[in-house]
């Protein structure tokens, strides 16, 4: 049982682990999803994560400490133009990882991993018409009104109709 176990080891090495997660991530970044197993996905998540956060800043320091965990020139500018700008409001959480199944040769479970922002069936642009917010007493207000006018002319109905046969009876007579 091992309480303080911060880094998904994956079977590897260290060398061999970082240079996985770094082709990983520059895939990622390039592709804007892979699909890989559920350990390596999880594994990747919590590499590319702070990396992603990195890039919201753009400055040459921010830009060297990526370079030298990624260590490709092409992901790094991608990183910093496209992805930076689509997450630049985003607080955290900018990728996901959704399960698939088990592959066929070995019955591994497979997950594919993507940015959140780049999904156009996940992220669908709030379009819809903006609800507008009313208070109860304007609603109430118009209602009034509108038995108001209604009994005023309902008087004047009757009014009119009391002249009509008072002026019909004075005829008459």
């Amino acid at each position: 049982m091992r309480h303080g176990k911060k880094v998904i080891h994956l079977g590897r090495k260290t060398a061999h682990r970082k240079s996985m997660l770094a082709n990983l991530g520059c895939s990622l970044i390039e592709h804007k999803r892979i699909n890989t197993t559920v350990t390596k996905a999880k594994a990747l998540k919590r590499f590319i994560e702070p990396i992603i956060t990195k890039s919201k800043n753009d400055s040459t320091h921010n830009r060297r400490i990526v370079f030298s965990l990624l260590r490709d020139k092409k992901a790094i500018s991608e990183l910093f133009r496209e992805v930076a700008s689509k997450v630049g409001d985003r607080p955290g959480g900018y990728t996901r990882v959704i399960k698939l199944g088990n592959r066929l040769g070995d019955n591994a479970s497979m997950a594919m991993i993507e940015l959140v922002d780049f999904n156009e069936i996940y992220n669908t642009e709030k379009v819809t018409k903006k609800k507008t917010r009313r208070r109860s007493g304007v609603k109430n207000k118009s209602t009034e009104t509108i038995k108001s006018k209604d009994k005023i002319s309902n008087e004047e109905i009757i009014g009119s109709a009391d002249d009509t046969t008072n002026s019909s009876s004075s005829e008459k007579k």
